[in-house]
């Protein structure tokens, strides 16, 4: 299972656990993944540290096999998660790559490749290759092709 399926399915589990954080291996595609879901507003905070627990001081100092990103939940006043579904759109098993053109068909309610568009509310992360991570529209302004990777929502 790729890592980024792996943090998908953490921070589901742990939303619907109603835990505070969750621990994930720190890796530069999950760093740059908490990035997108912190700006976007689906998460409260990324600290770097080790199994331990949050700690950039002991993170600097641990080795690579101990690191880990803490990534702090949000909740709405009613206690319900913000990131109420993260679910994986390119697999394993079919790798599912948009040029810009049926990333704008995708993020804009028609459907693209076979795939549920993007609905109110919801964001699509894209693994543009060397360009790096971008939510849907980013890349889409940027005129990037890539896998898109998850939806969140």
């Amino acid at each position: 299972m790729p890592l980024h399926a792996e943090l998908c399915v953490s921070l589901q589990n742990a939303a619907k656990a109603r835990l505070r954080s969750v621990s994930v291996p720190s890796t530069k595609d999950n760093l740059s993944i908490a990035s997108i879901l912190l700006q976007h507003g689906f998460i409260h905070n990324v600290t770097k540290g080790t199994i331990q627990g949050p700690s950039p001081q002991e993170f600097q100092r641990s080795n690579l096999a101990s690191r880990r990103l803490w990534i702090d939940l949000k909740y709405r006043p009613d206690d319900r998660p913000v990131l109420e579904s993260m679910s994986l759109v390119s697999k394993p098993s079919r790798k599912l790559v948009m040029d810009d053109q049926e990333l704008l068909r995708f993020s804009t309610g028609r459907r693209a490749k076979f795939v549920k568009p993007l609905e109110m509310g919801e964001i699509g992360i894209v693994d543009c290759g060397k360009m790096g991570w971008w939510e849907v529209r980013d890349a889409i302004k940027r005129r990037l092709s890539g896998e898109v990777v998850a939806r969140v929502s």
